[in-house]
């Protein structure tokens, strides 16, 4: 059995990891609502955007512009969002295993990847899959800045031939407690699906369909990268909120599993020195 100094050493370290979990579960919560408004508030934008974009492209032929054209999916670019650091449970490995299945998946392709979040880059890297190009790979910029690079991007390796299909697999924030991977497809941008008996929503355009698709689709890629941006944020300080919970009540725990050693060392200690006196004054 340890003696007592050292269960106490041990329960001041522990009470003192304690203390930086509670700190970093109070930082994680005030960024949690901060993200989670944003990522809230730019959800019907998106979806609209989406929907409208849906169903214009619907209306014309993929000829009306290069990013409506369906190519046989030969060379995949994927954009693969975690995050700069860890301690955030398995957000991280949740993310990286949807893109090593999404990698399996097609392995008879060339899937070529663009990093956002240094967890992501790093473990891609110590595999021996670099990125697509040279560009920063961590969050070194606000969301709608990296979005708009990142998008612009992309756009132009598909309108270059360089790529016939772009993923993002990115984690869906859903609360705090949950965080779902996701992949989605980005580029060309699909058409809405009419099924029987439905019909599409008219429009009044000004100007005509191509203008206004030229304009429109570039930056509909656009705002579906920002919008999988702050989803992944929300979700990442989500998950390290939870998991500095978790560690915090752990710590809790473990501290009383060691004070109640400290107790029964004392305790030990205690009646072996009785058992001594009294053996010493029967001795005598």
């Amino acid at each position: 059995m340890p003696n007592l100094k050292d269960i106490r050493k041990r329960i001041a370290s522990v009470r003192n990891t304690q203390q930086i979990t509670k700190a970093m579960k109070a930082v994680a919560a005030a960024k949690l609502r901060r993200a989670h408004d944003a990522a809230v508030e730019a959800r019907p934008y998106a979806e609209k955007m989406r929907e409208l974009l849906s169903n214009l492209s619907a209306r014309v032929s993929e000829e009306s512009h290069p990013l409506l054209i369906e190519r046989e999916e030969k060379r995949i670019d994927v954009l693969l969002v975690t995050a700069d650091r860890g301690l955030c449970g398995a957000y991280n490995s949740n993310v990286i295993r949807l893109a090593e299945n999404f990698r399996a998946e097609h392995g008879d392709k060339e899937v070529s990847f663009r990093f956002v979040g240094r967890k992501g880059t790093e473990y891609f890297r110590r595999r021996g899959v670099t990125a697509m190009d040279d560009g920063p790979a961590t969050w070194h910029a606000p969301a709608e800045e990296l979005a708009s690079a990142a998008a612009g991007s992309l756009i132009g390796r598909f309108l270059n031939g360089e790529s016939d299909a772009t993923y993002i697999i990115y984690s869906q924030f859903r609360s705090a407690l949950s965080q779902v991977p996701a992949a989605a497809r980005i580029i060309p941008v699909a058409p809405s699906e009419v099924g029987e008996g439905q019909h599409l929503t008219e429009y009044l355009l000004e100007p005509s369909i191509g203008d206004l698709l030229s304009s429109l689709l570039p930056k509909s890629v656009e705002v579906q990268v920002y919008q999988a941006f702050l989803e992944a944020s929300a979700g990442e300080h989500g998950a390290r909120m939870t998991a500095m919970e978790s560690a915090t009540n752990n710590a809790s725990d473990l501290i009383g599993d060691l004070t109640l050693q400290m107790n029964r060392a004392r305790q030990a200690a205690i009646t072996k020195e009785l058992l001594e006196v009294v053996s010493t004054a029967e001795a005598l």
